[in-house]
Protein backbone atom coordinates (compact mmCIF):
# COMPACT_ATOMS: atom_id res chain seq x y z
CA UNK A 1 0.00 0.00 0.00
CA UNK A 2 2.85 2.40 0.72
CA UNK A 3 4.16 1.83 -2.78
CA UNK A 4 0.83 2.74 -4.37
CA UNK A 5 0.60 5.85 -2.19
CA UNK A 6 4.10 6.78 -3.35
CA UNK A 7 3.17 6.11 -6.96
CA UNK A 8 0.05 8.25 -6.60
CA UNK A 9 2.14 11.09 -5.18
CA UNK A 10 4.60 10.66 -8.06
CA UNK A 11 1.78 10.79 -10.61
CA UNK A 12 0.44 13.95 -9.00
CA UNK A 13 3.94 15.45 -9.16
CA UNK A 14 4.01 14.67 -12.89
CA UNK A 15 0.66 16.45 -13.30
CA UNK A 16 2.13 19.53 -11.65
CA UNK A 17 5.34 19.34 -13.66
CA UNK A 18 3.39 19.31 -16.92
CA UNK A 19 1.24 22.21 -15.77
CA UNK A 20 4.37 24.10 -14.69
CA UNK A 21 6.07 23.50 -18.04
CA UNK A 22 2.93 24.73 -19.81
CA UNK A 23 2.94 27.91 -17.75
CA UNK A 24 6.64 28.46 -18.46
CA UNK A 25 5.97 28.17 -22.20
CA UNK A 26 2.75 30.20 -22.36
CA UNK A 27 3.23 32.88 -19.70
CA UNK A 28 7.01 33.09 -19.87
CA UNK A 29 7.40 32.60 -16.14
CA UNK A 30 10.70 31.28 -14.89
CA UNK A 31 11.17 28.16 -12.79
CA UNK A 32 11.31 30.02 -9.46
CA UNK A 33 8.11 31.93 -10.11
CA UNK A 34 6.24 28.80 -11.23
CA UNK A 35 7.53 26.75 -8.31
CA UNK A 36 6.37 29.42 -5.86
CA UNK A 37 2.91 29.52 -7.41
CA UNK A 38 2.51 25.76 -7.51
CA UNK A 39 3.60 25.27 -3.91
CA UNK A 40 0.49 27.21 -2.90
CA UNK A 41 -1.86 24.82 -4.72
CA UNK A 42 -3.68 22.12 -2.79
CA UNK A 43 -2.55 19.50 -5.32
CA UNK A 44 1.04 20.19 -4.32
CA UNK A 45 0.32 19.07 -0.77
CA UNK A 46 -0.40 15.49 -1.92
CA UNK A 47 2.32 15.33 -4.57
CA UNK A 48 5.85 13.96 -4.27
CA UNK A 49 7.53 17.31 -3.48
CA UNK A 50 11.08 16.05 -3.97
CA UNK A 51 10.26 14.60 -7.37
CA UNK A 52 8.44 17.74 -8.50
CA UNK A 53 11.28 20.03 -7.43
CA UNK A 54 14.11 17.88 -8.76
CA UNK A 55 12.57 17.06 -12.11
CA UNK A 56 11.25 20.55 -12.79
CA UNK A 57 14.70 22.00 -12.05
CA UNK A 58 16.46 19.47 -14.25
CA UNK A 59 14.08 19.97 -17.18
CA UNK A 60 14.45 23.75 -16.95
CA UNK A 61 18.24 23.46 -16.74
CA UNK A 62 18.42 21.05 -19.71
CA UNK A 63 15.63 22.67 -21.74
CA UNK A 64 17.62 23.24 -24.94
CA UNK A 65 19.25 19.81 -24.98
CA UNK A 66 15.87 18.16 -24.34
CA UNK A 67 14.40 20.09 -27.28
CA UNK A 68 17.30 18.97 -29.46
CA UNK A 69 16.86 15.36 -28.39
CA UNK A 70 13.12 15.61 -28.95
CA UNK A 71 13.63 16.88 -32.49
CA UNK A 72 15.12 13.55 -33.56
CA UNK A 73 11.89 11.72 -32.77
CA UNK A 74 9.33 14.19 -34.12
CA UNK A 75 7.66 14.43 -37.51
CA UNK A 76 7.54 18.23 -37.28
CA UNK A 77 9.66 21.05 -35.85
CA UNK A 78 9.63 21.34 -32.05
CA UNK A 79 8.20 24.85 -32.40
CA UNK A 80 5.02 23.42 -33.95
CA UNK A 81 4.20 21.20 -30.98
CA UNK A 82 1.24 21.98 -28.80
CA UNK A 83 2.63 23.35 -25.49
CA UNK A 84 0.88 20.64 -23.47
CA UNK A 85 2.29 17.85 -25.62
CA UNK A 86 5.71 19.48 -25.59
CA UNK A 87 5.67 19.61 -21.79
CA UNK A 88 4.65 15.97 -21.55
CA UNK A 89 7.34 14.95 -24.03
CA UNK A 90 9.96 16.99 -22.17
CA UNK A 91 9.05 15.15 -18.97
CA UNK A 92 8.96 11.74 -20.65
CA UNK A 93 12.27 12.26 -22.44
CA UNK A 94 13.90 13.51 -19.27
CA UNK A 95 12.70 10.45 -17.36
CA UNK A 96 13.91 8.09 -20.11
CA UNK A 97 17.33 9.73 -20.31
CA UNK A 98 18.09 10.66 -16.72
CA UNK A 99 16.17 8.17 -14.59
CA UNK A 100 17.11 4.67 -15.77
CA UNK A 101 15.68 3.20 -12.55
CA UNK A 102 12.20 4.04 -13.88
CA UNK A 103 11.00 1.27 -16.19
CA UNK A 104 10.43 2.68 -19.66
CA UNK A 105 6.92 1.20 -19.71
CA UNK A 106 6.05 3.27 -16.64
CA UNK A 107 7.42 6.43 -18.27
CA UNK A 108 5.42 5.84 -21.44
CA UNK A 109 2.26 4.86 -19.58
CA UNK A 110 2.42 7.92 -17.32
CA UNK A 111 3.09 10.17 -20.32
CA UNK A 112 0.17 8.71 -22.27
CA UNK A 113 -2.10 9.20 -19.26
CA UNK A 114 -0.95 12.81 -18.99
CA UNK A 115 -1.76 13.23 -22.68
CA UNK A 116 -5.25 11.85 -22.13
CA UNK A 117 -5.85 14.19 -19.18
CA UNK A 118 -4.33 17.38 -20.49
CA UNK A 119 -3.73 17.06 -24.23
CA UNK A 120 -5.78 17.23 -27.37
CA UNK A 121 -8.08 14.48 -28.62
CA UNK A 122 -5.39 12.18 -30.04
CA UNK A 123 -2.38 13.82 -28.42
CA UNK A 124 -1.74 10.77 -26.27
CA UNK A 125 -1.23 8.66 -29.41
CA UNK A 126 1.40 11.07 -30.69
CA UNK A 127 3.14 11.12 -27.30
CA UNK A 128 3.17 7.32 -27.28
CA UNK A 129 4.68 7.15 -30.78
CA UNK A 130 7.40 9.71 -30.02
CA UNK A 131 8.42 8.06 -26.75
CA UNK A 132 8.41 4.61 -28.38
CA UNK A 133 10.99 5.93 -30.85
CA UNK A 134 13.00 7.53 -28.05
CA UNK A 135 13.13 4.29 -26.03
CA UNK A 136 15.03 2.61 -28.86
CA UNK A 137 17.81 5.17 -28.51
CA UNK A 138 17.80 5.90 -24.79
CA UNK A 139 17.04 2.39 -23.48
CA UNK A 140 18.20 -0.05 -26.18
CA UNK A 141 18.78 -2.88 -23.69
CA UNK A 142 15.34 -2.64 -22.04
Amino acid sequence: MVKSDHQGARSRARDLIVQSLYQIQIAGHDEVEVRTQFRERTEYQVADHDYYNQVLSEICYHWKSLEESMGKFLDRPVEQLDPVEKGILMLGLYELKALPELPFKVVINESVNLGKRFGGIDGHKYINAVLDRAVKEFRPKD
